[in-house]
């Protein structure tokens, strides 16, 4: 083989590499956009779903009662895994301490009294029938979630610092018996990954 054809052949060779890479780099950056496009599908579908389980509650809600006591304004309304939605169709947000330590369930029935000076005081007063489930949790776009029976159930994360939970860790929940949710109160740890 002469010089120039060594010469040739190791031009041709970086040719194909350079074309090799460049192809390599393409089809990296076709994963990682359909990974960012399956990504956002997934947070729309959530945001379907929580629009779909949380008009129950705000239809539910309008037989509820408004009224004036002792203490201040009552409102009731039902727990929707964030907010308690009351007869005016109103989202009332709920702390996240207290949703989380409290272990509410959507479609608890909770009152809630403003006192004069405005603060707000929540308190469950109807319990829906619960049941405990086992799940993985998991983790996507800083959003948590529990993965159980082939089903997402967002939790806050109040929950997750409070338990120390990391995604991989194995969790019970509670969720409503006998209706549908996209959210579910974490009772506790079972097992760390």
């Amino acid at each position: 083989m002469t010089k120039s054809d060594t010469k040739m052949k190791n031009k041709e060779e970086k040719k194909a590499l350079k074309e090799a890479e460049e192809d390599n780099r393409e089809k990296t950056l076709d994963i990682d956009a359909a990974r960012k496009y399956l990504e956002e599908i997934e947070e729309n579908i959530e945001k379907i779903k929580h629009l779909i389980f949380s008009s129950q509650y705000s239809e539910r809600s309008q037989k509820l009662n408004t009224y004036e006591g002792k203490e201040g304004k009552i409102v009731e309304g039902f727990f929707d895994g964030e907010n308690m939605i009351a007869r005016d169709n109103k989202k009332y947000p709920i702390p996240p301490n207290y949703a989380s330590k409290s272990k509410l369930v959507t479609g608890d029935l909770l009152k809630l009294t403003i006192t004069p000076d405005g603060t707000f005081l929540f308190k469950q007063i109807g319990p829906v029938d619960r049941k405990k489930i086992i799940g993985e949790v998991k983790e996507s776009s800083g959003r948590y979630y529990v993965d159980s029976e082939n089903k997402k159930y967002n939790v806050l994360f109040a929950s997750i610092t409070y338990f120390k939970i990391k995604p991989g860790d194995k969790v019970t929940i509670v969720v409503p018996k006998d209706e549908e949710s996209d959210w579910a109160a974490i009772e506790n740890l079972i097992e760390r990954k």
